[in-house]
């Protein structure tokens, strides 16, 4: 199937837990993982460190998450695997594209996250009126910044 955008790589993995600093002992001290920046949201019920794994266009982001309240939603430690994001090349159209095609995007629409790039989420449950979801992932859509996208284009024109 043709599509007008294009999914380039694995962007970030969130991993949620009822205490970050658990987290941390396992990602940042035993498995190397260096901490590039910090996100509190209350909106998001959450307070986050920003982690890294690799470098340049290829590194992909490790948020380990603790929710500001438990008893609040978005419950971002119910789920340990919170949710997985995706670079896009080009988002509005990605957004538009897969909406006209029945799928789900929870609500917010495009917005800045946590590490400065336009985001939104595809829902983890299909509905009546849109059938297609992630079916119990939540999917973060990242709009690649233009390195990404040249980083990508160029390993494409390698491998050809």
């Amino acid at each position: 199937m043709s599509r007008p955008f294009r999914v380039l790589g694995v962007q970030q993995i969130a991993i949620g837990g009822p205490d970050k600093q658990r987290l941390q002992t396992l990602w940042v001290d035993m498995l190397g993982l260096e901490v590039t920046g910090t996100f509190r949201s209350e909106r998001e019920n959450v307070d986050e460190d920003i982690c890294a794994i690799g470098t340049g266009p290829f590194k992909v982001e490790v948020d380990l998450m603790q929710p500001l309240d438990p008893d609040k939603k978005p419950a971002v430690h119910a789920t340990p695997l919170n949710h997985i994001g995706l670079w896009i090349d080009d988002l509005p159209t990605a957004v538009q594209w897969l909406s006209d095609k029945g799928v789900r995007f929870a609500p917010g629409g495009i917005r800045k996250g946590a590490a400065g790039f336009d985001i939104t989420f595809l829902h983890p449950k299909a509905n009546d009126e849109f059938p297609i979801a992630g079916e119990g992932v939540l999917i973060e859509l990242v709009q690649a910044p233009a390195e990404v996208v040249k980083a990508f284009d160029a390993l494409a024109a390698a491998t050809r």
